[in-house]
C-alpha cells in the first residue's frame, strides 16, 4: 500500500489535520510513522475515513464507530448495531415524513385559518398525545402510598 503524508490525506479526504490527529488519539485511525515532523498514513486510511463519515452521517458517535467498524486495520462490522441504527433511522424517517406532510398540508390548507382545519387540528392532537405518551413512558415510577 502507498504511504500518504498528513497533508495528502487532508487534501484527498477533506478532513482537517486537527481532526485526523484527534481521530488518531481516539483510536479511530492509525499513522504508520513520521517522515520528519509529518505523520504518515497507509492509503487505506482514506477508506476508514469514509467509513467514519458514513457512521457520523448515520448518527453514530465516535465511540459507536469504534465498536461498529473496529480499530484501524481490523475492519469488523457489528451487524446487530448496524441493524439497530437502521431501525432507528426508519423511525426517524417516518416521523420526519409525517412532519413534512403536515407542513405541506398546513401551507396548502383551504380552511380560513389553521384553527378551523380539521386535518391540522388532528395533527396537533396526535403530536400532543405522542409527547404526553412519551413523557409518561420516561417518567420515573414512584410507588404510591
Amino acid at each position: 500500500m502507498t504511504s500518504l503524508d498528513i497533508a495528502e490525506v487532508v487534501r484527498r479526504s477533506g478532513v482537517p489535520a486537527s481532526t485526523l490527529r484527534y481521530y488518531e488519539e481516539r483510536g479511530l485511525i492509525a499513522s504508520t510513522g513520521r517522515r520528519g515532523l509529518r505523520r504518515q498514513f497507509d492509503s487505506s486510511v482514506l477508506e476508514h475515513l469514509a467509513l467514519i463519515a458514513l457512521g457520523r452521517t448515520a448518527g453514530f458517535s465516535l465511540d459507536d464507530i469504534v465498536l461498529v467498524f473496529g480499530p484501524p486495520g481490523d475492519l469488523r462490522v457489528d451487524r446487530a448495531l448496524l441493524t439497530g441504527k437502521a431501525d432507528e433511522l426508519d423511525r426517524t424517517i417516518m416521523q420526519l415524513t409525517a412532519v413534512r406532510d403536515s407542513l405541506r398540508h398546513a401551507a396548502a390548507c383551504p380552511a380560513p385559518s389553521h384553527a378551523e382545519c380539521p386535518s391540522f387540528r388532528r395533527i396537533l392532537s396526535e403530536v400532543i398525545e405522542g409527547r404526553m405518551a412519551a413523557a409518561d413512558a420516561s417518567a420515573p415510577k414512584t410507588p404510591r402510598a
